[in-house]
């Protein structure tokens, strides 16, 4: 037996039209008038129509004027046209669907800058208004309340309006319909948000790649599951092309010249040390594909120009040391000194270094600096060697002679 939403009623301003349209006299029928109402995403009984007629419900909502009932019958169906969503009705689905069309068109638009942190800003908003439509659906009241003289009252912002749940708390509530993988992947880009939100940025766009991929992913997967397959944004979002193909060379040029900043990298590595394997494996957490150049005798044949290898085939055997995790960098002390001294930081010691990490307190597993390796020896990661180059670049009186400082100046 199909269980009915208690999400499926009827709004205020629509009550206060059936109000206005049954004082009217020209629907005396409650179907006529209940067709109106009825739309893909929610089904309303025609006993609400009767309860409404005959004042047994809503007697303290007053009926529209006249003047806007004639706006909504003439402009009725005011839907999308391309999903028959109901522009006022469906308005949360409507906008989580353009929010996230937006935020995938912004990345892949050419010649822009701040790509990653543009589509984070949107695809969270996207993600708050689609389950902001999945609760409004099920019945699920998705404001803040307080309680005020053991009274719960609903959060009003500065200007008097309710106050709705942040995706965080959506994400939070027991009855949410994202999958443990999406919700950590959302969670993530929420942490970078509140990094692009309170300080700048540099180019993070390559290292997050597979977490924005994934997030797309799970909001095409998201919407079909909870509203239909119809709403589905594949049609809409065609594979990006690009005028290049990097090689191996050229990519490792890239990703130096784009190294993460210091605080969002440190907000990635604390975040993901706190998933297990198998989270941080999962593809709704992180999606990563291999792909292979596909070639054909016959031009009809070549219908793709890539081909994403599936898990388990023979070619995802044959590369599987390409598909592996690669394990982060380590460094000894002498080799972050040696490195500091060949950028021509000629007065950066092993003493200065230990002096600098202790300041710091840069073994704090918490930072994600570096971890005790082999032999019980701390090492040092990528991300410690950037906050000393931070440090050095910030600071060239203190790590530089002046002969290296006038060898520069040169």
């Amino acid at each position: 037996m199909t269980v009915r939403r208690r999400g499926n009623k009827l709004d205020r301003w629509e009550i206060a039209l059936v109000k206005a349209m049954v004082a009217d006299g020209r629907w005396p029928n409650d179907q006529d008038i209940l067709a109106y109402f009825t739309r893909p995403t929610r089904s309303i009984n025609h006993r609400a129509i009767a309860e409404i007629r005959n004042n047994t419900k809503h007697t303290a909502i007053k009926a529209t004027t006249a003047d806007e009932l004639d706006a909504f019958i003439a402009s009725w169906p005011e839907v999308d046209p391309e999903t028959g969503l109901s522009l006022r009705g469906d308005e949360l689905l409507i906008k989580a669907r353009e929010a996230m069309i937006s935020a995938v068109h912004t990345f892949n638009s050419a010649g822009l800058t701040f790509r990653a942190e543009l589509f984070i800003v949107t695809a969270v908003i996207a993600w708050t208004y689609l389950m902001h439509a999945w609760f409004k659906r099920e019945g699920i009241d998705y404001r803040h309340t307080k309680t005020v003289n053991g009274e719960k009252v609903v959060v009003k912002t500065p200007s008097g309006a309710e106050k709705y749940w942040e995706l965080g708390q959506c994400l939070k509530h027991a009855r949410s319909p994202i999958e443990q993988g999406a919700k950590d992947n959302l969670n993530l880009l929420l942490e970078i948000r509140h990094e692009i939100e309170h300080r700048s940025t540099s180019r993070i766009d390559d290292a997050l790649s597979a977490k924005l991929q994934a997030c797309c992913i799970n909001f095409n997967d998201a919407i079909k599951s909870m509203f239909g397959a119809q709403y589905a944004l594949e049609r809409r979002l065609p594979i990006a092309l690009q005028f290049v193909t990097f090689s191996p060379d050229q990519r490792a040029i890239l990703k130096k010249a784009g190294t993460l900043p210091r605080h969002v990298e440190t907000t990635m590595d604390n975040f993901e040390q706190k998933l297990t394997p198998e989270q941080q494996a999962d593809p709704r957490f992180a999606f990563r594909v291999f792909m292979v150049h596909k070639t054909a005798n016959r031009a009809p044949g070549a219908d793709l120009a890539v081909e994403i290898v599936p898990p388990g085939s023979d070619v995802d055997q044959k590369f599987n040391m390409a598909l592996k995790e690669v394990e982060k960098k380590k460094y000894l002390p002498a080799a972050i000194v040696k490195a500091m001294k060949d950028e021509d930081f000629d007065a950066f010691t092993m003493d200065t270094h230990t002096r600098l990490w202790k300041r710091l307190g840069a073994k704090d597993p918490g930072k994600g600096y570096g971890a005790i390796a082999v032999g019980n020896q701390w090492c040092w990661y990528d991300t410690w060697l950037n906050r000393v180059r931070e440090e050095c670049l910030q600071h060239p009186e203190r790590y530089k002679t002046a002969q290296a400082a006038a060898g520069n100046a040169l």
